[in-house]
């Protein structure tokens, strides 16, 4: 091939690059790549990155300080080690790295190993990385290459970077440099079963299609595609779409400031509050199927003991906490708590003991349990403390909830290296898990994820994992009740303007005739929702829609109209 960008005088240059270059030019395994004929095995390390570099701030709502020597604008200190498996280049820890910046954590991912003739004999490398804020769930993503050899000195080029995408509403930017580098072979512990769990990823992908193959793979149904981001104001805003329909996955492009990303089966997408959903609320039915369901009546003070520090939590069960109702609020505007000078103390504070008190001392007592719904990040914060004191209890002190999910649910889901970490207080790795947001996904564990719920019944192969009675209700598919006498389904409490409703931390439309004449009944859909403009839709035909963006718009109904064509919602 002949490379006119990040070519091999360029990579051993000491010049600073003016500015990011395409992203999928200059760091995407090329189509007619040679496999490489060396292996990449040891430690990489950047020499200070958190002084040099170039950034352009594009917003920053919040006013971080980025002054030209501010954290925000470099990268935090960068020492990973890596495997290679042919030509895939592993990182060996690829879950949340905690740097102890100010700044950023690290989310690497797995990428490529190549050669090329220009390149003199050297290997080329290509790896992609998610800068993650610190105690926050916001993802910036980018991509790092190099040159290397074993058998030339130097054994490796200046290593050039740039991030170009994120999907992070209050906080954009660009970074980009190039960087002097320590390449320090040496074989590394388990590599082997790096590498197989790395391929066994890599195989048990679901398969994919571009999005646009919908249209040839459903000739007759009259579907337009550019109607599944209809009604966007900002279309540039979004990361990553995707319909896992018929056992296929459809996706969309990967697009960042500069081109399309190189590794858009590796780009980290932040779960915000459909951590709440996708963790916590699995987290309860998998206590129900574990100790039986009665577990959603306990009664979280008999497990937090924090609870005393503000409002009545006398009588506050686990499934209250999971609705949004514990009546403990400032306001009983729905939204007003969550956006409330107090929430946003309880979303900075890392220390264990500052978040736990600032979840539980501002809000009073005001309504009876289960009878006002607030939303609040915080109240699945205690829900999540209070479910691992119960996991502890039935287990021992050692118990995590949310490593329990990791192993019970993720892992034999074949979910990405990436996706098995969570943010915890005290921005540690030993610290509490969040519950209420801090997950980071691939598009693949997406499709996984709505899967398993939508699809599995909360079974992984052949084996139940969370209580199927209580997945049901969450998905809103336990039918109204005819026979007098017959106890009516639990549907939560109503939200945002009555057609919407929320239970077990799982949200439900209810799409009526009335208010859509172009169905021909009346239906719900269930679905997961983010900050910032991620929506996971769970839909009653077995298909699940996925679009995450960072515009601040949730926006959705055409997409439906056009998966109906495929698939109608009503029988």
């Amino acid at each position: 091939m002949n490379r006119s960008v990040l070519t091999y005088s360029e990579l051993f240059s000491n010049s600073t690059p003016a500015a990011p270059v395409d992203d999928s030019a200059g760091f995407a395994l090329p189509a007619n790549a040679a496999a490489p004929s060396q292996i990449f095995e040891g430690a990489l390390t950047l020499s200070d990155p958190t002084a040099s570099g170039s950034s352009q701030i594009l917003r920053n709502d919040f006013g971080y300080d980025t002054a030209s020597n501010s954290p925000w604008r470099h990268l935090a200190s960068f020492s990973f080690r890596f495997v290679q498996n042919g030509s895939y280049l592993i990182p060996v820890q690829q879950g949340l790295v905690i740097t102890g910046s100010t700044a950023w954590n690290y989310i690497a991912g797995p990428g490529r190993v190549w050669q090329e003739n220009s390149d003199n004999g050297y290997m080329r490398a290509s790896f992609p990385f998610a800068l993650v804020e610190r105690n926050q769930n916001c993802v910036h993503n980018g991509e790092m290459t190099f040159l290397f050899s074993r058998t030339t000195s130097p054994n490796v080029s200046r290593v050039r970077y740039q991030v170009t995408q994120e999907t992070c509403l209050y906080f954009k930017l660009n970074l980009w440099g190039q960087l002097a580098a320590t390449y320090t072979p040496g074989s590394v512990t388990n590599d082997q079963g790096l590498e197989n769990a790395e391929a066994a990823e890599v195989a048990n992908r679901l398969p994919t299609k571009p999005f646009s193959a919908l249209a040839t793979d459903f000739p007759n149904s009259g579907i337009n595609i550019a109607n599944f981001t209809q009604g966007f104001k900002s279309p540039s805003d979004i990361s990553t779409f995707g319909l896992l329909i018929n056992g296929v996955h459809y996706v969309s492009g990967c697009q960042t400031r500069y081109g399309t990303y190189a590794f858009c089966d590796e780009m980290r997408l932040p779960s915000y509050s459909i951590a709440k959903s996708s963790f916590a609320g699995v987290a309860m039915m998998w206590l129900g199927r574990q100790y039986g369901s009665a577990v959603y009546g306990r009664l979280i003070r008999s497990y937090v003991p924090q609870y005393k520090d503000g409002g009545d939590w006398t009588n506050v069960t686990f499934n209250n906490a999971a609705d949004m109702a514990t009546g403990n609020y400032i306001s009983a505007s729905p939204d007003t708590d969550e956006s409330s000078s107090p929430e946003r103390a309880f979303i900075l504070a890392e220390p264990y003991s500052t978040k736990i008190a600032a979840a539980f001392t501002p809000f009073p007592h005001k309504a009876v349990p289960g009878t006002a719904w607030v939303y609040q990040s915080h109240a699945t914060f205690i829900l999540t403390q209070a479910m691992n004191g119960y996991l502890q209890q039935q287990q021992g002190g050692g118990a995590d909830i949310f490593n329990s999910i990791r192993d019970s649910v993720f892992k034999p889901l074949n979910m990405s290296q990436g996706s098995l970490s969570t943010l915890r207080t005290d921005n540690s790795a030993s610290g509490e898990p969040f519950g209420s947001h801090g997950l980071f996904f691939t598009r693949d564990d997406i499709a996984k994820l709505g899967r398993f719920l939508n699809n599995g019944g909360g079974a992984i192969n052949n084996a139940q994992v969370l209580d199927p009675t209580r997945l049901q209700e969450s998905l809103f598919r336990t039918a109204n009740p005819s026979t007098v006498g017959v106890t009516v389904p639990d549907r939560g409490a109503p939200a945002v303007a009555n057609t919407f409703r929320y239970h077990n931390l799982f949200w439900a439309k209810n799409m009526t005739t009335a208010e859509f004449p172009q169905y021909r009944c009346n239906f719900w859909i269930s679905f997961m929702s983010g900050y910032g403009g991620n929506t996971v839709l769970l839909l009653p035909n077995g298909a699940i829609y996925y679009l995450f963006s960072d515009g601040n718009e949730f926006v959705w109904y055409t997409a439906v109209n056009e998966i109906n064509k495929i698939a109608p919602l009503c029988h």
